[in-house]
């Protein structure tokens, strides 16, 4: 156990950190003294990079594979990263499958993908967080609390049609971090993240993201950082719980008729 006067470092597990977003959102956790837990599915060589870039700056981090598809896997994860560093402070839930279908193409079997890894893995994960805190509070730990910050999306607030099952899986987390936030206080808060158009894919030239990322009240939507930004506040501020910070540039104040990555 640490002494007061050389405190544990905080340690956070950010799922889908191998690339992207996640990334981005490990890197700044790295910088501001956490400890990261760098969770991936396959890109394993990303991972392995965002690892040595993240212990370069909080000095210890870790890749951890898990296929959210998976029960199992879920469930065994957060137990295998408190094997690693000892303990589990934070989750962030970046690792998102976002797959297109709309109401012609929508079946049970793309639903059920996207309910698995968008909403089924993070519930899991928090459960094994509070379970997790809960067994520190009883070894002893006074001040034994956490946080989850779910990863979500401005389109909740401004829907369209497409992604019509990545869209539910994305209401039902929003759903479940109110239920969350109320069934694992004291314990555990629970705060989502919205981003908007925020990165770039190979659905859209570089001409058109920069075009669309300028459709906001603000004259631009969120980048990386300005989402990471938002994740350590949630983290850090022991007030914020069952509640959605929107990182958007206002985007969700306007109305779109599809998805950006089909305008």
């Amino acid at each position: 156990m640490s002494s007061p006067s050389c405190p544990r470092p905080r340690t956070v597990l950010v799922t889908g950190a191998a690339r992207r977003l996640g990334r981005q959102i490990a890197l700044t956790l790295a910088a501001g003294g956490w400890q990261v837990a760098v969770h991936y599915r396959a890109s394993t060589q990303d991972a392995i990079e965002t690892v040595a870039a993240c212990a370069r700056l909080a000095g210890a981090s870790a890749h951890f594979e898990a296929d959210f598809s998976d029960e199992a896997a879920v469930r065994a994860l957060l137990p295998r990263v408190v094997g690693h560093f000892g303990a589990v402070d934070a989750v962030v839930n970046s690792a998102s499958l976002f797959e297109h279908d709309d109401a012609a193409s929508f079946g049970f079997a793309t639903l059920e993908q996207h309910l698995r890894s968008n909403t089924g893995a993070p519930i899991v994960l928090a459960q094994a967080l509070h379970a997790h805190l809960q067994a520190r509070a009883a070894a002893g730990e006074a001040d034994a609390q956490g946080a989850v910050v779910n990863l979500l999306d401005q389109k909740l607030w401004n829907q369209n049609p497409d992604f019509l099952s990545y869209t539910l899986s994305k209401a039902a987390l929003e759903a479940a971090g109110t239920m969350l936030a109320m069934a694992l206080a004291p314990r555990v808060r629970v705060v989502g993240v919205a981003p908007g158009l925020t990165l770039t894919s190979h659905l859209l030239s570089d001409e058109k993201f920069q075009q669309l990322h300028r459709l906001s009240p603000l004259g631009r939507s969120s980048t990386p950082e300005d989402v990471a930004s938002a994740v350590q506040f949630a983290l850090a501020n022991r007030a914020l719980t069952g509640t959605t910070l929107l990182v958007d540039g206002g985007q969700h104040l306007m109305k779109f008729e599809r998805d950006f990555s089909l305008m």
